[in-house]
């Protein structure tokens, strides 16, 4: 998924530096509008598990802490192991659908002639 979100961004960003003479922006704007969606769920599928993740991995630490149960570290290693790549992918949706928006506002900008 990295791969994909960065390479439609960077391709944006490409077309919105040096446009074809006849670019068709309502073409344009119509086809980063599916892909922000796109991108927007997506985020918000990694939103609910990252949270769901550091959750679990909450309640574990506290058992851990209240009980002294010794095997429930491994549960808290297990999760971590797991919610650190999530945090970072999450990051990575984050960052790049904030960019869009920016490009959003250009591409508007172009569509209406200014």
């Amino acid at each position: 998924m990295k791969k994909r979100i960065v390479g439609y961004r960077e391709r944006i960003d490409a077309l919105l530096a040096a446009p074809p003479e006849e670019t068709d922006w309502d073409q344009v704007m119509q086809e980063h509008m599916t892909q922000v969606s796109f991108f927007q769920h997506e985020r918000l599928i990694h939103l609910i598990v990252t949270v769901t993740f550091a959750l679990l991995t909450m309640i574990a630490l506290a058992i851990y802490c209240i009980a002294q149960y010794i095997p429930m570290l491994a549960l808290i290693a297990l999760l971590l192991v797991l919610l650190v790549p999530y945090i970072g992918h999450y990051y990575t949706l984050e960052n790049e659908v904030q960019k869009m928006y920016r490009q959003y506002d250009i591409i508007l900008s172009r569509q209406r002639g200014d």
